[in-house]
């Protein structure tokens, strides 16, 4: 089952053991720092045998653990606008973005993480002196990147969806302009730059598909036609989600949009790739 720990954050993945939970249940996640309340988002289901080491679910949230999420809650809002008074008071450099409070373990004092960003190095020490004062426990404060900011602050990315980093991303792949450009996209930082403002987690998603895609189409100028005869012209553009080449007919001089695998180059291409892989398998089922 899928669960999360704020709404619209990101998912994580238990086995809720024997027992059974509907969407809206609140459950307790075992973390590093003790067990964590967390609302089911996806009902418990049946997956391969293949996926497994998911943690087990700690059971139902009962009433005292529901209290001190409430509670945490709370503080945690408080700690934030706390932070931010401190800081525009004080005058530094930087930005607080979220607190987090690690109150889980009695055996442990109570910690205050509040997360910021800066330019340059901050001297925080009096800052943290006179937070620890007024939300009365140890305070440490983490300095995060732009891409973790975004991560930690939620929003929605240009295609109208949550922000990749705060729902499923886990790590952040290297994205270069050269994703942008073998994708014939704009290279415009407006355009292709996510929240953060560095460029989109997502560029990288479907490169795969255009790398494999050009290695099989035909070039641009190319002279090409179709299977049947029907169409004779040159390649002038691609149309990759549909797995398209746009062809200008060398009569009429319309474009047209032609299946990749219609058209000869491509055609043979494949072919001859498919004939290569028989071959192989072929030998390979020879081997004593």
């Amino acid at each position: 089952m899928a669960v999360e720990f704020s709404r619209h954050g990101r998912l994580y993945y238990l086995d809720p053991g024997g027992d059974r939970y509907g969407v809206g249940d609140r459950v307790l996640v075992p973390t590093d720092d003790g067990p964590e309340v967390a609302t089911v988002v996806w009902p418990p289901t049946s997956v391969p045998e293949a996926i497994a080491g998911l943690p087990l679910c700690a059971g139902p949230a009962g009433p005292g653990h529901l209290e001190r999420d409430q509670r945490n809650r709370a503080e945690r809002a408080g700690a934030l606008t706390q932070a931010r008074r401190l800081v525009a008071a004080a005058g530094l450099p930087m930005k607080v973005v979220a607190v987090d409070l690690v109150d889980t373990r009695p055996d442990v004092d109570r910690l205050m993480i509040v997360y910021f960003t800066a330019a340059h190095r901050v001297d925080f020490r009096e800052l943290v002196r006179d937070l620890a004062r007024a939300v009365r426990a140890r305070v440490e404060l983490r300095q995060v990147g732009a891409r973790d900011e975004a991560r930690l602050v939620g929003g929605i990315g240009p295609c109208g969806r949550e922000l990749c980093c705060a729902t499923f991303l886990t790590e952040y792949e290297p994205v270069s302009a050269r994703l942008a450009k073998d994708q014939d996209l704009p290279l415009n930082p407006m355009k292709i730059a996510g929240a953060c403002g560095k460029l989109m987690c997502c560029l990288a998603y479907e490169h795969p598909l255009y790398t494999e895609f050009r290695r099989a189409a035909p070039r641009l100028g190319e002279q090409v036609s179709t299977l049947d005869g029907s169409l004779t012209g040159r390649v002038v553009g691609y149309n990759v989600p549909a797995d398209q080449v746009l062809v200008r007919d060398d009569e009429s001089g319309r474009r047209c949009a032609c299946p990749r695998s219609a058209l000869c180059p491509a055609r043979e291409a494949f072919e001859h790739s498919s004939a290569a892989t028989t071959v192989l398998a072929a030998d390979t089922a020879d081997e004593p």
